[in-house]
């Protein structure tokens, strides 16, 4: 099996896996240096190392590699370790290299209006491969958003039941009109999406959730809510309105570890009901308003 044709038939279906490669080798080892597996997100696997213990062990290292999408090496000794010796191994030492294998990020962006064509330009930049709808098709159609995955001119309800974000997926919600907005929020807390943002200010977001809650929808389902979108850097204008959410989704897509200045008035409350302080005010930035 071509390890490589895997990769890219991985990814083109918005999977993740990672590959482990012998880097280095020294001595008999049950496989060659440069052999390569791919252990795919579901836990199957494409090529191998050598099989036996080795492998069992590099699985288990890839499916953390997998979820943490942060590479590693192991290094292994032969000789000295009694449980490598399978009647198979003469003995020898090898470091493994463990990378993760990534789907091209996908960008569902709700809305083709000013704030939705500056942040297409700037994602697909960045990598993201991008899909747009709007329910208007003098702003969403090809010649606006060129290179665009898709561009959808449908209506809305139309559009919610025939795509499905994978855990991969990011969307983003801008549409021209508050219904529209939180008639998609309503569907998209309830997909796997690994982001999803809503333009808008703290108290819309605010009406949205208290609306959507009494509804019947789990107030937990809105703890990944981006509103307002962004990261804080005071945007006024669409083009860094554009910037401060491609921000934010470039630090989801790289896991940025150190603390950002989200604007997300849910991130905000769920940190105050943690630490008992008092609730955000429901104050309006201008860069916030819609």
């Amino acid at each position: 099996m071509n390890v490589y044709e895997e990769i890219v038939k991985l990814q083109r279906e918005g999977h993740s896996g990672a590959v482990a490669t012998i880097v280095n080798s020294r001595g008999s080892i049950p496989s060659f240096q440069s052999a390569k597996m791919l252990v795919r997100d579901d836990g199957s696997i494409a090529g191998t190392i050598g099989g036996g213990c080795v492998e069992a062990e590099v699985w288990q290292a890839a499916r953390e590699v997998i979820a943490q999408e942060k590479p590693r090496t192991l290094s292994f000794d032969l000789n000295q370790n009694p449980k490598y010796d399978t009647g198979l191994v003469c003995g020898g030492t090898l470091e493994i290299f463990i990378e993760p294998v990534l789907p091209v990020p996908l960008l569902y962006i709700f809305g083709a209006g000013h704030v939705a064509f500056e942040l297409f330009k700037a994602a697909r930049n960045a990598g993201f491969d991008c899909i747009v709808t709007d329910d208007r098709d003098t702003y969403a159609n090809t010649e606006r958003f060129p290179g665009a995955r898709e561009v959808i001119a449908r209506n809305f309800d139309e559009t919610l039941k025939e795509i499905n974000p994978s855990e991969s997926s990011y969307i983003v919600i801008c549409t021209r009109g508050h219904r529209d907005d939180m008639r998609i929020l309503r569907w998209a807390v309830q997909t796997p999406a690994r982001y999803i943002g809503m333009i808008g200010s703290r108290r819309k977001a605010i009406t949205v959730f208290r609306e959507l809650t009494q509804e019947g929808l789990n107030p937990e389902l809105f703890d990944r809510v981006h509103s307002p979108i962004g990261l804080d850097i005071g945007a006024v204008t669409p083009e860094e309105i554009a910037v401060s959410i491609l921000a934010e989704l470039i630090a989801m897509r790289r896991r940025a570890e150190r603390a950002l200045p989200h604007m997300s008035w849910f991130q905000s409350a769920r940190h105050a009901a943690a630490s008992n302080e008092p609730a955000p005010a429901e104050s309006v930035p201008a860069a916030e308003k819609t």
